[in-house]
Protein backbone atom coordinates (compact mmCIF):
# COMPACT_ATOMS: atom_id res chain seq x y z
CA UNK A 1 0.00 0.00 0.00
CA UNK A 2 1.04 3.51 -0.53
CA UNK A 3 3.29 4.09 2.25
CA UNK A 4 3.63 8.13 2.16
CA UNK A 5 2.72 9.84 5.18
CA UNK A 6 -0.41 12.05 4.59
CA UNK A 7 0.76 15.43 6.71
CA UNK A 8 -1.72 18.13 7.93
CA UNK A 9 -1.19 21.60 9.10
CA UNK A 10 -0.66 21.74 12.81
CA UNK A 11 -1.63 25.32 13.50
CA UNK A 12 0.51 25.59 16.48
CA UNK A 13 3.48 23.79 17.62
CA UNK A 14 1.95 22.54 19.90
CA UNK A 15 -1.53 20.89 19.10
CA UNK A 16 -2.21 17.47 20.04
CA UNK A 17 -2.99 15.92 16.39
CA UNK A 18 -6.28 14.38 15.98
CA UNK A 19 -5.05 10.92 14.55
CA UNK A 20 -0.70 9.61 13.95
CA UNK A 21 -0.84 6.57 12.08
CA UNK A 22 2.84 4.95 11.88
CA UNK A 23 4.14 1.39 10.08
CA UNK A 24 0.92 -0.01 10.37
CA UNK A 25 0.06 -3.15 9.06
CA UNK A 26 -2.42 -6.57 9.12
CA UNK A 27 -2.76 -10.02 8.35
CA UNK A 28 -6.29 -11.88 8.75
CA UNK A 29 -4.38 -14.84 9.21
CA UNK A 30 -1.25 -16.30 7.94
CA UNK A 31 -2.13 -17.58 4.40
CA UNK A 32 -3.45 -14.30 4.00
CA UNK A 33 -1.66 -11.45 2.74
CA UNK A 34 -0.05 -8.65 4.58
CA UNK A 35 -2.27 -5.59 4.44
CA UNK A 36 -0.08 -2.33 4.92
CA UNK A 37 -1.28 1.12 5.62
CA UNK A 38 -0.48 4.57 4.95
CA UNK A 39 1.54 6.86 7.79
CA UNK A 40 -0.91 9.25 8.56
CA UNK A 41 -0.82 12.58 10.51
CA UNK A 42 -3.91 14.40 10.80
CA UNK A 43 -4.49 17.85 12.40
CA UNK A 44 -7.42 18.78 14.68
CA UNK A 45 -10.46 20.05 12.39
CA UNK A 46 -8.59 18.60 8.98
CA UNK A 47 -10.37 16.61 6.66
CA UNK A 48 -8.69 12.93 4.97
CA UNK A 49 -10.11 11.65 2.25
CA UNK A 50 -8.59 8.12 1.59
CA UNK A 51 -9.26 6.37 -1.42
CA UNK A 52 -9.13 3.13 -2.72
CA UNK A 53 -10.76 0.40 -4.98
CA UNK A 54 -12.29 -2.94 -3.61
CA UNK A 55 -10.06 -5.45 -1.63
CA UNK A 56 -7.71 -2.72 -0.88
CA UNK A 57 -8.63 -3.25 3.42
CA UNK A 58 -10.39 0.34 3.94
CA UNK A 59 -12.68 -1.03 6.18
CA UNK A 60 -9.63 -3.55 7.71
CA UNK A 61 -8.38 0.23 8.09
CA UNK A 62 -11.03 1.97 9.96
CA UNK A 63 -11.23 -0.90 12.09
CA UNK A 64 -8.14 -0.54 13.20
CA UNK A 65 -8.21 2.71 13.45
CA UNK A 66 -11.11 2.53 16.06
CA UNK A 67 -9.47 0.08 18.20
CA UNK A 68 -11.91 -2.93 17.23
CA UNK A 69 -9.11 -4.85 15.78
CA UNK A 70 -5.67 -5.22 16.81
CA UNK A 71 -2.61 -4.28 14.37
CA UNK A 72 0.37 -6.71 13.86
CA UNK A 73 2.73 -3.54 13.96
CA UNK A 74 2.63 -0.18 14.13
CA UNK A 75 1.23 2.67 16.16
CA UNK A 76 -2.09 4.53 16.56
CA UNK A 77 -2.17 7.86 18.45
CA UNK A 78 -5.69 9.11 18.33
CA UNK A 79 -5.97 12.60 20.05
CA UNK A 80 -2.49 12.09 21.80
CA UNK A 81 -3.47 8.26 23.09
CA UNK A 82 -1.69 5.19 22.20
CA UNK A 83 -5.11 3.59 21.49
CA UNK A 84 -3.83 -0.37 21.39
CA UNK A 85 -1.59 -0.01 24.58
CA UNK A 86 -5.35 0.17 26.20
CA UNK A 87 -6.97 -2.73 27.40
CA UNK A 88 -10.46 -4.05 25.57
CA UNK A 89 -12.39 -2.26 28.03
CA UNK A 90 -10.68 1.31 27.62
CA UNK A 91 -10.39 1.22 23.86
CA UNK A 92 -14.26 0.85 23.86
CA UNK A 93 -14.52 3.83 26.17
CA UNK A 94 -12.21 6.13 24.76
CA UNK A 95 -14.41 4.84 21.17
CA UNK A 96 -17.84 6.21 22.59
CA UNK A 97 -15.96 9.15 24.25
CA UNK A 98 -14.07 10.49 21.14
CA UNK A 99 -14.87 8.93 17.92
CA UNK A 100 -17.81 8.94 15.66
CA UNK A 101 -18.39 6.20 13.34
CA UNK A 102 -20.63 6.05 10.03
CA UNK A 103 -21.18 2.30 9.11
CA UNK A 104 -21.03 1.57 5.25
CA UNK A 105 -24.86 -0.17 6.20
CA UNK A 106 -25.67 2.77 8.67
CA UNK A 107 -26.17 0.26 11.69
CA UNK A 108 -29.00 2.18 12.96
CA UNK A 109 -30.82 0.90 15.93
CA UNK A 110 -34.30 -0.23 13.59
CA UNK A 111 -36.69 -0.15 16.30
CA UNK A 112 -35.46 2.94 17.98
CA UNK A 113 -37.09 6.49 16.16
CA UNK A 114 -34.57 8.81 14.23
CA UNK A 115 -33.92 10.79 17.55
CA UNK A 116 -33.53 8.37 19.60
CA UNK A 117 -30.96 6.74 17.04
CA UNK A 118 -29.65 10.18 17.09
CA UNK A 119 -28.99 10.19 20.88
CA UNK A 120 -27.91 6.93 21.35
CA UNK A 121 -24.06 7.96 21.65
CA UNK A 122 -25.21 10.20 24.97
CA UNK A 123 -26.57 7.17 26.79
CA UNK A 124 -22.97 5.19 26.00
CA UNK A 125 -21.15 8.05 26.75
CA UNK A 126 -21.55 10.84 30.04
CA UNK A 127 -18.77 12.71 27.59
CA UNK A 128 -20.65 13.11 24.39
CA UNK A 129 -23.88 13.90 26.65
CA UNK A 130 -22.35 16.43 28.94
CA UNK A 131 -21.32 18.02 25.41
CA UNK A 132 -24.24 18.80 23.87
CA UNK A 133 -25.77 21.93 24.19
CA UNK A 134 -28.74 22.06 26.21
CA UNK A 135 -29.25 18.47 26.31
CA UNK A 136 -29.26 15.69 23.52
CA UNK A 137 -32.46 15.96 22.77
CA UNK A 138 -32.28 19.72 21.79
CA UNK A 139 -29.09 18.86 20.05
CA UNK A 140 -30.39 16.34 18.06
CA UNK A 141 -33.09 18.35 16.65
CA UNK A 142 -30.77 21.04 15.88
CA UNK A 143 -28.63 18.30 13.43
CA UNK A 144 -31.70 16.63 12.16
CA UNK A 145 -32.85 20.01 11.13
CA UNK A 146 -29.38 20.85 9.19
CA UNK A 147 -28.91 17.71 7.80
CA UNK A 148 -32.78 18.21 6.21
CA UNK A 149 -34.36 15.42 8.10
CA UNK A 150 -38.41 16.84 8.31
CA UNK A 151 -39.41 17.14 12.17
CA UNK A 152 -42.51 15.10 11.78
CA UNK A 153 -39.86 12.34 10.99
CA UNK A 154 -38.03 12.76 13.77
CA UNK A 155 -40.02 9.79 15.68
CA UNK A 156 -40.83 7.86 13.12
CA UNK A 157 -38.86 4.31 12.93
CA UNK A 158 -35.74 4.65 10.98
CA UNK A 159 -36.80 1.84 8.76
CA UNK A 160 -39.49 3.86 7.39
CA UNK A 161 -37.04 6.74 6.21
CA UNK A 162 -35.87 6.35 2.79
CA UNK A 163 -31.75 5.48 2.47
CA UNK A 164 -31.01 9.06 2.00
CA UNK A 165 -32.38 9.96 5.41
CA UNK A 166 -30.92 6.77 7.19
CA UNK A 167 -27.88 8.05 5.73
CA UNK A 168 -28.24 11.46 7.42
CA UNK A 169 -29.78 9.84 10.81
CA UNK A 170 -26.46 7.93 10.76
CA UNK A 171 -24.11 11.32 10.10
CA UNK A 172 -26.30 13.32 13.21
CA UNK A 173 -25.46 10.10 15.59
CA UNK A 174 -22.11 10.40 14.65
CA UNK A 175 -21.85 14.12 15.26
CA UNK A 176 -23.85 14.37 18.43
CA UNK A 177 -21.51 15.49 21.65
CA UNK A 178 -18.85 16.59 19.21
CA UNK A 179 -16.67 13.57 19.24
CA UNK A 180 -13.67 14.74 17.96
CA UNK A 181 -12.59 12.46 15.06
CA UNK A 182 -15.31 10.88 12.40
CA UNK A 183 -14.42 7.68 10.64
CA UNK A 184 -16.75 7.28 7.42
CA UNK A 185 -16.98 3.84 5.92
CA UNK A 186 -18.28 4.10 2.32
CA UNK A 187 -21.64 6.21 3.60
CA UNK A 188 -22.31 7.64 0.12
CA UNK A 189 -22.46 4.43 -1.93
CA UNK A 190 -25.90 4.03 -2.32
CA UNK A 191 -26.77 7.65 -3.01
CA UNK A 192 -27.09 9.56 -6.41
CA UNK A 193 -24.48 12.14 -7.31
CA UNK A 194 -26.52 14.94 -6.69
CA UNK A 195 -27.64 13.76 -2.72
CA UNK A 196 -24.17 12.27 -2.17
CA UNK A 197 -22.39 15.76 -2.94
CA UNK A 198 -25.14 17.44 -0.92
CA UNK A 199 -25.10 15.04 1.94
CA UNK A 200 -21.13 15.74 2.32
CA UNK A 201 -21.29 19.47 2.12
CA UNK A 202 -23.34 19.47 5.08
CA UNK A 203 -21.46 16.52 7.01
CA UNK A 204 -18.18 18.54 6.63
CA UNK A 205 -20.00 21.93 7.09
CA UNK A 206 -21.22 20.62 10.30
CA UNK A 207 -17.97 19.04 11.60
CA UNK A 208 -15.80 21.95 10.50
CA UNK A 209 -18.48 23.91 13.20
CA UNK A 210 -17.64 21.88 15.86
CA UNK A 211 -13.83 21.24 15.22
CA UNK A 212 -14.09 17.69 14.27
CA UNK A 213 -11.75 16.08 12.03
CA UNK A 214 -12.84 14.01 9.64
CA UNK A 215 -11.30 10.39 8.22
CA UNK A 216 -13.87 9.23 5.49
CA UNK A 217 -12.46 6.17 2.99
CA UNK A 218 -14.21 5.73 -0.61
CA UNK A 219 -13.61 3.63 -3.81
CA UNK A 220 -15.16 6.69 -5.21
CA UNK A 221 -12.50 9.02 -6.31
CA UNK A 222 -15.02 11.97 -7.43
CA UNK A 223 -15.24 12.74 -4.09
CA UNK A 224 -12.10 13.74 -2.94
CA UNK A 225 -12.56 17.91 -4.17
CA UNK A 226 -14.62 17.74 -0.74
CA UNK A 227 -11.90 17.35 1.82
CA UNK A 228 -8.80 19.61 2.86
CA UNK A 229 -6.47 16.10 2.17
CA UNK A 230 -6.20 12.53 0.32
CA UNK A 231 -4.38 9.59 0.03
CA UNK A 232 -4.59 6.89 -1.97
CA UNK A 233 -4.45 3.04 -0.88
CA UNK A 234 -3.19 0.06 -3.00
CA UNK A 235 -3.00 -3.61 -2.91
CA UNK A 236 -1.48 -6.00 -0.42
CA UNK A 237 2.28 -6.10 0.27
CA UNK A 238 2.75 -9.67 -0.74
Amino acid sequence: MNSETASMPHGSPDTTPALHVSNLSFRWQADLPLLRFPDIHIAAGEHLFIHGPSGTGKSTFLSLLAGMLTPLTGTIHMLGKDIHQARSGERDRFRADHIGVIFQQFNLVPYLTAEANVTLPCKLSATRREATDPDPENEARRLLTALAIPEDHWQRKVTSLSIGQQQRVAAARALIGSPELILADEPTSALDADNRDRFLDLLLTLAEERGTSVLFVSHDRSLAPHFHHQIELGGPAE
